[in-house]
């Protein structure tokens, strides 16, 4: 069998291929991304894919069909893949190790009742993932577990099994025989989410694939992996605390800034229905310092606590620190306040901090940030009962967000008395339908004004 063997370079960042080092990647742009791999192809292994021919359609006479979903037992896991499993799908899930991915997906397999699923794992054994099922309680009889690693040989059993859904413990395990290189290498692990590929859309069948990440965070792998798949899911917490975040970072099939909870405990993972039993703090008294913002998360309202510390600069150069917030927007925030508000910020150091482990970038948090700093500047507490959700921009105005009526009647059904808007998304709303007061303000000037008198 002849054989061709070569050195090629490639790009952790964007997976760009070259025959020769390079300091910068030409593709990306990014510096020292690059690794070295002997590749090794086979002439006759190459020849045995299967090549079909395809004929360009005119627009018109493609037949379009709504794309057929597996409704999942975790109602969380529906929202974020945008109403359910799509049929033919391959979604992969990141995630930091013992964050709850493999978790997460044996749970989900273990109560699809009614579906034959494959799980597939080249980490742990048989008797391993039997433990772990008992403890989390089984449901479905119609489980298969299987521990392998080759795709030639996943594909094998995949005919043999014929199953609804397949998951795969993890990418960076499987060794494709069309690439000669270990296992973990980019090679092997574009090779093999190719075959996976090709299995989902050719049996339309759903796969998914869990990822192990980098220290950065990234998904571990060419970033080409994240193009080849239909859906990236990252799963993120505090692995010290029982709550986990389910985000949307694609999605083929639905929005793709969607948001799941699910809280850690003895028995796998439960779906929190309603985030705001965690990100907001039960407190017997108000404190200064505390503001809460009515945010949107993809298409679900959110309220989240901002909790900001103001002190004095203890060694001449004041601290910026923010934890679930941009490091830069906090400091514009804390310019526009100096500048258009009169606050002397400059030589004292802020904290602040996004309750709950979660981070956000939605607009509507600039109101809440600015009044959990202005409380704790003064020490002079808000309601919690009061709730905030604009924008803040550089001349100090207080600029409309989007879906303010979603956002509204959140604050509304969890009893608030007050919520600070946008005296712009004001104009036109029915806040008759609302129990609860709308504040319309124009400027930072008009909220120090409402607040604090």
């Amino acid at each position: 069998m002849a054989t061709k063997e070569k050195s090629v370079f490639f790009c952790k960042s964007c997976g760009n291929e070259s025959p020769k080092w390079f300091g910068k990647c030409p593709a990306c742009g990014e510096w020292n991304t690059c690794v070295e791999e002997k590749e090794v192809r086979s002439k006759k292994i190459e020849d045995r894919r299967q090549k079909t021919e395809v004929v360009p359609l005119p627009i018109k006479e493609i037949v379009h069909s709504e794309e057929q979903r597996i409704l999942l037992p975790f109602g969380e896991l529906n929202r974020v893949l945008g109403g359910g499993l799509v049929m033919g799908s391959l979604v992969l899930v990141g995630g930091e190790p013992g964050i709850g991915k493999s978790t997460l997906l044996l749970q989900t397999a273990l109560q699809l009742v009614g579906k034959k699923v494959l799980y597939i794992s080249g980490e742990e054994s048989q008797t391993q993932i039997k433990m772990r099922a008992d403890r989390l309680g089984i449901r479905n009889e119609d489980c298969l577990i299987l521990t392998e690693t080759d795709t030639q040989e996943i594909l094998k059993h995949f005919k043999q099994v014929c199953p609804d859904m397949v998951v795969i413990d993890s990418i960076q395990t499987l060794t494709s025989p069309y690439a000669d290189a270990t296992a973990g290498t980019i090679t092997q692990i574009r090779e093999s989410a190719a075959e996976m590929n090709k299995i989902a859309k050719s049996y339309q069948v759903p796969v998914f694939l869990i990822g192990h990440i980098t220290k950065d965070g990234s998904i571990a792998g060419p970033k080409i992996l994240e193009h080849i798949v239909d859906t990236v899911l990252q799963f993120e917490g505090d692995r010290h605390y029982g709550f986990r975040i389910l985000r949307t970072i694609k999605n083929r099939f639905g929005a793709s800034s969607e948001l799941g909870i699910f809280e850690m405990n003895a028995n796998g993972l439960r779906e929190v229905n309603n985030p705001s039993e965690f990100l907001l703090s039960q407190r017997d008294e108000e404190v200064s310092g505390i503001a809460i913002a009515a945010t949107m998360e993809g298409q679900r309202p959110m309220l989240i606590e901002t909790q900001a510390l103001v002190s004095t600069a203890a060694y001449g150069t004041p601290q910026r620190s923010s934890t679930g917030f941009d490091t830069r927007r906090m400091n514009m925030l804390l310019a526009v306040l100096e500048k258009r508000a009169g606050f002397r910020l400059s030589m004292k150091d802020v904290f602040l901090n996004i309750a709950g482990g979660i981070r956000s970038d939605d607009p509507a948090l600039d109101l809440s940030v600015v009044a959990a700093v202005l409380s704790s500047n003064a020490d002079i507490p808000i309601s919690n009962r009061f709730a905030f959700a604009a924008e803040v921009g550089l001349s100090g105005e207080i600029r409309a967000v989007t879906r303010i009526d979603a956002r509204i009647a959140e604050a509304d059904k969890l009893g608030f008395e007050k919520i600070f808007i946008s005296k712009y998304n004001a104009k036109g709303l029915d806040t008759k339908r609302f129990h609860i007061e709308v504040v319309p303000v124009a400027t930072v000037y008009d909220l120090v004004t409402e607040l604090f008198g």
